[in-house]
């Protein structure tokens, strides 16, 4: 039985709403965050130096989601950064864990579908090979990261997240004030794949996963029905009633975002959430535009 839960990365629109819906559910969390210790609620640590197992020693799930943002130009240092929080932090961590006196019965760590690389109109599920490019490695390097709580018998899953829509930040934040202003449009030929998730399904999928002994390894944690980028913005701008006139060319995302917009923004990844399906979890929000307008619209 789980009760006593670890939670790192909870600053963003995830940890957000998974927070309390954990703390709803009579869960006792303990924070894993820079900066010093606040007393019991939270434990001090830095991503990039060894972790002692007795610090996380004692919790029956590990939830990691932290990581350096991928927003922004990816230079060199940026690259590094977005890299070693991942890959570097979740190595330490799992290695502590491997070593606690008492080990968690689970590790719920994030990865994402950039792990697929830019795969035009292919089906992706769990099973697919791992694609190309930058992101494609970290996350590839990030999933075998995990590898001490795996051979240490911890129960592991890699969650590879897909746009997570929340008004609270994220990709959908950063679209809202366009629309708003009806400036918005498709990007490129909006021919490209986009696999999103509400963030309520999001961090019910997480709850799932806890609480779903047949659950290990990689879970694709995205809404059956991925669509088109030209048929997300075309839907945004209806919710939000606005119209989408603005298209933003292939050649001025690769100008202003570079390597960043050829991979976030022009990539392509239609993903389908196999495992989840399989084990019985209920989506409540299928259908794209039934998520914007209880989001946006309530």
């Amino acid at each position: 039985m789980i009760s006593r839960i670890l939670v790192s990365g909870i600053s963003g629109p995830i940890g957000a709403a998974l927070v309390p819906l954990l703390r709803s559910r009579g869960y006792e969390l303990v924070r894993l965050a820079r900066g010093q210790s606040t007393g019991k609620e939270q434990i001090s640590w830095d991503p990039q130096q060894p972790v002692s197992p007795d610090s996380v020693s004692g919790f029956d799930a590990v939830i990691h989601l932290a990581g350096e943002s991928i927003v922004g130009r990816w230079t060199v240092a940026k690259k590094t950064k977005i890299r070693d929080s991942r890959v570097v932090g979740t190595r330490n961590l799992a290695q502590a864990l491997s070593e606690a006196k008492s080990k968690p019965q689970i590790f719920v760590c994030s990865s994402a579908i950039g792990y697929y690389g830019n795969r035009g109109d292919e089906l992706l599920n769990e099973n697919s090979a791992p694609g190309s490019g930058f992101l494609a490695e970290v996350c590839r390097d990030w999933e075998a990261a995990t590898k001490p709580t795996i051979e240490a018998g911890i129960r592991t899953a890699q969650i590879r997240t897909g746009i997570v829509l929340s008004p609270r930040g994220g990709a959908l934040g950063k679209m809202l004030t366009p629309f708003k202003l009806g400036l918005g449009g498709r990007i490129g030929d909006g021919r490209q794949w986009m696999s999103w998730i509400d963030v309520r399904d999001m961090v019910g999928a997480i709850l799932h996963i806890l609480k779903t002994d047949l659950l290990q390894g990689p879970v694709n944690m995205v809404a059956p029905k991925p669509v088109t980028n030209a048929v997300f913005t075309r839907t945004l701008a209806h919710v939000l009633s606005r119209p989408a006139m603005f298209p933003v060319p292939t050649f001025m995302v690769k100008s202003a975002f570079g390597e960043m917009g050829e991979s976030l923004l022009l990539g392509s990844q239609r993903v389908e959430p196999a495992r989840l399906v399989s084990t019985g979890y209920p989506f409540r929000f299928q259908d794209l535009r039934a998520s914007l307008q209880n989001m946006l619209q309530s």
